[in-house]
């Protein structure tokens, strides 16, 4: 007996077009340097570095929404860090190394060429960074059905996505709202009393 050709063919996942996606941009460089200039003085050790695999939870039970996270590098030096390309791999994040001649925000570019074409596509944007260069294209991913969020140290974020959560914007805290980090950071702000667990101080 001769099987079909359906029957001999691979299962193919196919997306559905109404399902709603959640994307997460995360601009590694940004995030890594905040971590170690402005919170810890210091370059950060592999274990006080964001968990991603918890900032990936985090962006998929914030809406709901399944999510397709990109992690943009700059590899303008021509060289790649195999180990940790393979470990975001391994989590279900989709490294983007970037490069470019010297002088070129290879990273601010791609994110900011991402967040471009997200405006003609349907989908809920997460974007983790502080950096004010994103402010015009976050600015135009608001006012309609689309949930957009930014990620980040909230004491750290530039102040002028401040001016955007009246029109939508929500900024979450990485350490706060994704529980990323095994250890309480050294941060100094101000605490709402509302939050304020002593236990973390003890």
């Amino acid at each position: 007996m001769i099987e079909s050709e359906t029957s001999l063919s691979p299962r193919v996942a196919v997306e559905d077009p109404t399902e709603q996606v959640t994307y997460l941009l995360l601009d590694g460089e940004n995030l890594d340097a905040t971590l170690g200039i402005s919170v810890l003085g210091r370059r950060p050790a592999p274990e006080e570095r964001p968990r991603w695999e918890r900032v990936l939870d985090f962006a998929r039970s914030t809406w709901g929404h399944p999510v397709k996270a990109l992690f943009f590098i700059n590899a303008s030096s021509g060289s790649l860090p195999a180990s940790f390309i393979q470990a975001l791999q391994a989590m279900g994040l989709r490294p983007i190394p970037l490069s470019g001649p010297a002088g070129v925000k290879v990273v601010d570019v791609g994110i900011q060429r991402t967040l471009e074409a997200l405006a003609t596509r349907p989908g809920h944007v997460i974007l983790g960074s502080h950096d004010g260069d994103f402010l015009p294209q976050l600015a135009a991913l608001l006012g309609g059905d689309r949930q957009v969020g930014l990620l980040a140290f909230r004491e750290f974020v530039n102040s002028q996505y401040n001016e955007l959560t009246a029109g939508g914007l929500q900024i979450f805290d990485l350490e706060d709202d994704a529980r990323c980090f095994n250890h309480l950071l050294p941060r100094v702000r101000i605490i709402d009393i509302d939050l304020f667990d002593p236990t973390s101080f003890l």
